[in-house]
């Protein structure tokens, strides 16, 4: 029985708990959720390309709340659109819970 601590509270717990018994806060990381996102990369790439200004692709991810602020300050006057264009290529964007976008199709 391997016993590892608990990412919110720090108190030692089971290490198969997905959930901490005494706070309640996940134990298994965006990455390691299983199933991953069903969001892709070439959707959301073409999206900022095309429509970046606009953040369209932050609204095909679910980021809702940043995507209004990029379509309201013109894509951060384009410097924060081709922010997300560098991450979108280089695999580091991810979507509302924090999960990598790693399939281009």
């Amino acid at each position: 029985m391997a016993m590892v601590y608990c990412r919110g509270c720090g108190k030692e717990i089971h290490e198969t708990a997905p959930t901490c018994p005494n706070c309640g806060a996940p134990q298994v990381t965006p990455d390691d959720a299983p199933g991953g996102t069903t969001k892709r990369i070439l959707p959301a790439f073409l999206l900022c390309f095309f429509l970046g200004w606009a953040g369209a692709h932050r609204f095909y991810v679910g980021k809702i709340g940043t995507g209004i602020l990029q379509l309201v300050t013109f894509g951060g006057l384009g410097i924060w659109a081709l922010i997300d264009f560098i991450m979108i290529i280089v695999g580091a964007f991810r979507d509302k819970h924090g999960v990598k976008l790693t399939q281009w199709t």
